[in-house]
């Protein structure tokens, strides 16, 4: 099995309030940081994809831009 390493935006600090991501045998998985047992697997397609609305603003109501 072929995996990368786990990495964080540069827009977290240095707590563990953070989603990381890495590439694994072809697949990209998600985490969060404070709690690494829970993890979402998906394609490199769908992962871009998801990443193209998040720029887009299409999730921003589910962000809190305050902290």
């Amino acid at each position: 099995m072929t995996k990368s390493q786990w990495q964080k935006s540069s827009y977290s600090n240095s707590d563990a309030e953070c989603v990381e991501v890495r590439t694994a045998d072809g697949l990209v998985e998600l985490r969060e940081s404070d709690d690494g047992g829970i993890m979402i697997r998906t394609t490199t397609t769908k992962f871009a994809k998801l990443l193209h609305g998040i720029k887009a603003g299409e999730f921003d109501s589910y962000a809190d831009f305050t902290s």
